[in-house]
Formats: C-alpha cells, structure tokens, sequence
C-alpha cells in the first residue's frame, strides 16, 4: 500500500531553498508517480528540485477542476503500486484545489495521507495581517457576478462584525483592481483590509490598513496573484 503525499510548490518565482524544506526535498526525489494540475509545470518544478531526476522514468497523471469522479478513482488505484504524490500549481494542495477529492477518497479507503511542510498563501497572509486568527473563514473565489459580488462582500462584513470573524477570500489577478475599487465603494470606512501579493517572493507586498485610508492610495494589484482579508470592528 502506497501513501498519498501532498507535495508542496513554490509561490511564484520563490527562490526553493527558502520556502521548501530539506528533508521535503528529499522525500519529493523519491516520489515517481504524479497527480498535478500541469505536467508540463511539474516537470519543470523536479528539474528545479534535482536536475538530475530522470523526468520520462515518471509518471503524470491528469489532476484538474475538469477532472471526473472516473478519472480521480484512476489516480486513486495507482496507491496499490506505491506512492503517489499530489502537487498543485502554486503552495500546498487541498486548499482552493482539485487535488482535495483525491485526499477524500484516499482517507476513505484508509491509504495513509502524509502533508509536506510547504508555503501557503492563504496562511501567511492571515498571520501576516494582524487580523484575528482565532476565528476566521476562507471562502475561495468571490462570485463573478457585480450584484452577486456585492452582496458577498457586504455578508463578510457583517458576518466579520457580529462574530468577531477574519474573512479571507481570493480573485482572478487580472480581477484584482476591479475588486480593490468595488470593496472601497462597498465597505465601511472603518473595516480593516489586507492586501497581500506576490507572497515569498522578491516583489512580495503585505499591507493592512482601513477602506478610509485605503482610499488615499491604490497599489499596483494588477495581473499579482493577491490574497484579500478583510476584518470589520463591532
């Protein structure tokens, strides 16, 4: 019986020594079978890790938001021949990726499930924020829809006050300004936002400051993967 890794991936163009352990490092060496969002990227990242990985003695198996319950459980039967790694397009899987179906159906069977230590976006910008992390939700990707949208944001806030909440959500990048300005318009003054962008990385930016004062500045959002928190005072 083989065991299920959660592989973790750079943010972004982090330098790997920085964000991804040793001891991950080599355990990653020895993983041969794949469960990725993109091959073509995977392979990339094994090259990254040990130029000396034979890339065609590995196999890569199809891992994405289109992936049918079929095609999860074809992932899931490579377990009997050994171990099988899951990695994701950017930090840890399972968050805000397909890759948690195949975790489910893992621990469902009883396959041992083994989490590599690794970067996450959504957690370093929380304890980043100064936000409350005693009580907080993530809530993924915000409706497309402006009214829909709306209404999200304004549910957060409120939410955010009545239960002492830190709400984190993320964005298309090339949806991030539109966001930015719909939240300043909608929000109240007084609500906290986080804005925390190109995590890790050389051009990473982390700042929390209230809508009013947000108001007074705009930062360069466009086209930077970004994580969004927002916190509302009672």
């Amino acid at each position: 019986m083989g065991r299920l890794f959660l592989v973790p991936n750079t943010i972004g163009e982090s330098t790997l020594t920085k964000v991804i352990p040793a001891e991950v490092i080599g355990i990653i060496r020895n993983i041969r079978v794949f469960a990725t969002e993109n091959p073509k990227n995977t392979r990339r990242y094994l090259k990254k890790i040990d130029k000396s990985i034979q890339i065609d003695d590995l196999v890569f198996l199809d891992l994405n938001e289109h992936s049918d319950r079929k095609q999860v459980e074809h992932c899931l039967s490579w377990l009997e021949k050994g171990d099988v790694g899951i990695i994701s397009e950017a930090g840890c899987p399972g968050i805000a990726d397909p890759g948690a179906e195949l975790v489910a159906l893992a621990q469902q069977k009883h396959y041992p499930v083994v989490p590599l230590v690794g970067p996450s976006s959504i957690l370093l910008a929380l304890i980043a924020s100064g936000c409350n992390g005693q009580n907080f939700s993530f809530n993924g990707y915000l409706p497309v829809k402006e009214n829909e949208r709306a209404k999200a944001l304004r549910h957060f806030e409120k939410q955010s006050a009545a239960e002492n909440r830190t709400q984190i959500f993320i964005e298309t990048p090339y949806r991030n300004m539109k966001l930015f300005q719909e939240m300043l318009s909608l929000l109240s003054p007084h609500t906290r936002l986080s804005i925390a962008c190109d995590i890790t990385t050389e051009n990473e930016y982390i700042r929390t400051m209230t809508i009013q004062k947000w108001k007074k500045q705009t930062p360069d959002l466009n086209k930077r993967p970004a994580i969004f928190i927002l916190y509302a005072p009672k």
